[in-house]
């Protein structure tokens, strides 16, 4: 079974994971804007039994704050770079998932690179940017479903 590694910026968080993804996707709504300074966030969900902190882990912070779904949405992170390592939800369509952030992959060891992410669908593409087009080939959600 393949086994993906990332770490945030500073190197003092780092995780694995196993398996191959439930999804994969990026993510257009306002959230993810905000956490990520960019249009979207480039999300890779796996089963959060098969996610590991191999290091660091005193130094993972969390935020949890409103999602326009109505969910909760929890963010993990490095408490000294702030490296947004994943992200969690509490609806029952990511019961048990963590969505992990794919910019945070390392490459060069086995497993998932960035490179290797293949987008299934775009998320809340009522919020995309006008001038960022559309992922070929991926489905077009206007919000989570």
């Amino acid at each position: 079974m393949a086994q993906s590694h990332g770490s945030c910026l500073c190197k003092k968080v780092a995780y694995t994971f196993t398996g191959e993804p439930v999804m994969q996707a990026i993510c257009h709504c306002l959230p993810c804007r905000k956490v990520s300074g960019g249009t979207h966030t480039t999300n890779i969900l796996v089963p959060l039994a098969a996610l590991t902190i191999t290091s660091g882990k005193e130094h993972l912070r969390s935020y949890a704050a409103a999602h326009p779904s109505g969910m909760t949405l929890t963010l993990h992170f490095c408490e000294n770079c702030g490296t947004k390592i994943y992200k969690d939800m509490d609806g029952e369509a990511f019961k048990g998932v963590a969505i992990v952030q794919a910019g945070t992959l390392d490459a060069g060891e086995g497993g998932m690179e960035i490179g290797d992410v293949k987008l299934g669908a775009e998320l809340w593409v009522k919020n995309r940017v006008p001038w960022l087009g559309s992922v070929e080939g991926a489905g077009q959600l206007q919000e989570f479903s």
